[in-house]
């Protein structure tokens, strides 16, 4: 995945002031702020467990959690930024990690 600077847009619940954003040097790194975002979730919400472990369905289910969820990317060809979709994310989320597995 190039270094094209995103933007990932997020909201958590219904209250619209959870909206935020993180931006990141490229795709990859953002879909690693996805992962930490989740892993801290799970941290959170166990303490007591050292090891936590999840699989792809859970991180979906995290994304699908959320009441919003999108990217901007920026396209280098237009000098702007593309929206993109939390299919798009998971999507890019499955190859990210399978690229880390391998």
């Amino acid at each position: 995945m190039a270094n094209k600077h995103t933007i990932l847009l997020m909201q958590t619940s219904h209250n619209r002031s959870t909206r935020t954003f993180m931006d990141y040097d490229s795709i990859s790194q953002s879909m690693d702020g996805i992962c930490g975002l989740y892993e801290r979730k799970l941290k959170d919400l166990n303490p007591a467990i050292r090891n936590i472990t999840y699989d792809i369905a859970d991180l979906y289910n995290f994304i699908d959690g959320l009441t919003d969820m999108s990217a901007l990317v920026f396209e280098h060809s237009i000098q702007g930024y593309l929206p993109y979709d939390r299919q798009w994310i998971k999507q890019k989320i499955f190859q990210h990690l399978k690229k880390l597995a391998h």
